[in-house]
């Protein structure tokens, strides 16, 4: 079959592989739609914590089940599928109580013998493989994966009706917390960037506010007084040097921020801003059943502007390119999709 590998840091290519090996409790998809992530991208440059290259890329998806194995009870061939990309041991207490993100033998494709998602077919266990209804297509179908990062953030930050929020960084990841946001029930949303296009996007997914932040020393303020005052939640999409202060600084008292983004380096902030005004900071990693689920509820609904959002849809010929102007934030690139 044809995949996507990335073959060493910004190297991607596309070779030709062996089909995924099936145990009786795994199913085989025919890939139709792969997207490229932030993830993804940590991983062409060689940054990911533990998905390195060479390696087969790629954890969104969607597609058609053509093959199940023996021991499979739920899902069959001809069903149009999605999958939350992880897998946990299944005994350990975070396992026991659906917190799969959180156990200590946690896989993700592109980690072992998982191939990513950007190939011809994906194998994935049962139990990460969700139905999509009948009316959903495709490009919706692969964009489950990442609302459902961002419908997580959302019950993180416990957003809730008439809340006011800043979501800093207005990438695909910003902008499906921003819509999740949206659906929670927030009335303010203002987003921050430093591209005009990205902003301009926001705008048109729902955004109240939106705020270019280059070279503006000074944006914090610039932020409150364009809302009439503090955030109820901060939610950080894009792991920038000083972001955690900034936020502190954006945050009512008892306000929380919750950290969506992969962060590079360290973060340094004022302590006496967090705990005299018992301000919180809670990590956010990945999503539950329950959180893919809700996302797939959400697209269904219409809660995401799709022709705003997709902005490229590629070949597997194609992907390269692909990584290189989501890298590079060219051709006013957002969510880029890779076909198969």
């Amino acid at each position: 079959m044809k995949a996507v590998y990335v073959e060493d840091a910004y190297k991607v290519v596309v070779k030709e592989v062996d089909l995924p090996e099936l145990s009786d409790q795994d199913v085989l998809i025919k890939v139709k739609v792969a997207g490229i992530c932030g993830s993804d991208l940590h991983t062409y440059k060689g940054l990911h914590p533990f998905r390195k290259p060479p390696v087969i890329i790629g954890h969104e998806v969607s597609g058609e089940v053509v093959q199940v194995g023996s021991a499979v009870k739920n899902i069959k061939p001809g069903d149009r599928v999605t999958v939350e990309p992880q897998t946990g041991c299944g005994t350990c207490e975070y396992c026991l109580t659906g917190k799969w993100n959180f156990c200590e033998n946690r896989g993700a494709p592109g980690i072992g013998k998982w191939y990513g998602t950007m190939a011809e077919y994906f194998a994935a266990p049962e139990v990460t493989v969700f139905k999509l209804p009948e009316d959903m297509s495709y490009e919706q179908g692969a964009l489950v994966e990442p609302y459902a990062v961002g419908v997580h953030a959302v019950r993180k930050a416990d957003i809730g009706v008439g809340d006011k929020v800043a979501i800093l960084g207005t990438g695909p990841i910003g902008l499906l917390a921003m819509a999740a946001a949206k659906a929670a029930g927030a009335t303010t949303l203002l987003m921050t960037d430093i591209m005009d296009y990205a902003l301009d996007s926001a705008k048109q997914m729902g955004a109240t506010h939106t705020l270019n932040i280059l070279n503006n020393p000074d944006w914090t303020d610039d932020a409150k007084a364009l809302v009439g005052g503090s955030f109820d939640k901060v939610m950080i999409a894009a792991g920038v040097p000083g972001i955690i202060d900034q936020s502190l600084k954006l945050l009512r008292k008892g306000g929380r921020i919750v950290t969506i983004a992969m962060f590079q380096g360290d973060q340094t902030f004022n302590i006496h801003n967090l705990q005299n005004q018992e301000k919180e900071i809670v990590g956010c990693m990945t999503y539950t059943r329950e959180d893919t689920y809700t996302a797939i509820d959400l697209i269904a609904a219409g809660t995401v502007k799709e022709d705003v959002l997709i902005t490229h849809r590629l070949t597997a010929e194609q992907a390269a390119e692909g990584f290189r102007i989501v890298d590079k934030k060219e051709d006013n690139s957002l969510k880029v999709l890779v076909t198969f």
